[in-house]
């Protein structure tokens, strides 16, 4: 469980419920006053070194931002909800745009006019829409801390148009099993292989707990997906990826398999991830590959188009043969 060392609160969150909640929960931790979420002078003056430290703080405000961004892979729009950021340190972390900002985890106590919003534009609409609510930060995670989860799930069960998603890296979902969802929440669960998540994905679940909370999500009757993701091109990644196949193939329920989805997307890198990462992590593997990278602006990479299409045919004939009944929604 996590606890935090410091917490950053705006000081208008004590009008909120939850933000009454949190500082009584934390009545013990350290404070300090800021005056906005996004500008912490503190933060900004940390070192690259000092980023995986950074993480043990928790930073309470509002979300100012409610802007919906349309999507078009697992849902129709992507919605800033109740957190940012995440206290795991996944060395390729995309919220890592600019380590004193994005990277921690960041709690917003407005939740009841963030899912309003989301309510209200689902029972405007004629039409099913799915959204996104887990983009910028582990919802799962979240939920241990906040119960946030929780409260969406009871509070959006009868919403007749509209449907949740979002993606995981962690297996404390056993809060959420017994609630009534109506059908109405599908959750990702991410995996990777056993050895990129120890040495990459510092901080998270386990293979064998994230497998073991897909079994029970879709036994308590959630919608349930895969993310291979991020795919990372290592030097022996057919023979990782196919043994995490076959494991997926072997550990998953029928329930599961029966059902299932999968996404699979190739790890993008940058600059930044390499300069903070070779001062936080320096006894860390380097993921950033030239030999099998190449710029795409603005300092950041991916594999070639070689290497890209080398793991798309990968993967289409290795899932086509130990999961043919299932869906890929897309592989990027």
């Amino acid at each position: 469980m996590f606890k935090p060392e410091t917490i950053y609160y705006e000081k208008d969150i004590i009008n909120y419920p939850l933000g009454k909640e949190l500082m009584t929960k934390y009545e013990e931790i350290p404070k300090i006053e800021i005056e906005n979420h996004n500008n912490i002078e503190e933060m900004r003056k940390k070192s690259n070194k000092d980023f995986p430290y950074m993480k043990r703080n928790l930073i309470i405000g509002t979300r100012k931002t409610h802007k919906f961004v349309p999507n078009h892979k697992t849902s129709d729009f992507l919605v800033p909800y109740t957190s940012s950021g995440c206290t795991a340190s996944c060395m390729y972390c995309y919220l890592v745009c600019n380590y004193n900002k994005c990277a921690y985890l960041r709690l917003f106590v407005n939740r009841e006019e963030m899912l309003e919003k989301i309510i209200r534009t689902a029972n405007k609409s004629d039409k099913k829409l799915v959204f996104e609510i887990g983009s910028n930060s582990d919802l799962i995670l979240e939920n241990s801390i906040t119960g946030n989860l929780k409260w969406t799930i009871e509070n959006f069960k009868n919403v007749d148009n509209g449907y949740l998603t979002l993606p995981t890296k962690f297996d404390m979902v056993d809060d959420i099993l017994p609630l009534n969802h109506n059908g109405k929440v599908t959750i990702r669960i991410s995996v990777n292989p056993s050895e990129i998540i120890n040495k990459v994905e510092f901080g998270t679940s386990s293979l064998s707990n994230r497998i073991q909370a897909i079994n029970k999500l879709k036994e308590a009757g959630y919608n349930v997906g895969i993310l291979i993701a991020p795919v990372i091109f290592v030097d022996n990644w057919k023979e990782l990826y196919l043994e995490l196949i076959k494991k997926l193939d072997s550990e998953l329920s029928e329930k599961v398999k029966k059902e299932v989805f999968f996404e699979i997307i190739f790890m993008t890198y940058s600059y930044i991830h390499s300069k903070i990462n070779e001062e936080a992590f320096p006894n860390a593997i380097n993921l950033l590959d030239k030999d099998k990278m190449t710029g795409r602006g603005r300092g950041k990479y991916w594999y070639k188009n070689d290497v890209r299409e080398e793991g798309r045919k990968f993967f289409i004939e290795n899932m086509n043969k130990f999961f043919p009944h299932n869906t890929i929604e897309y592989i990027v």
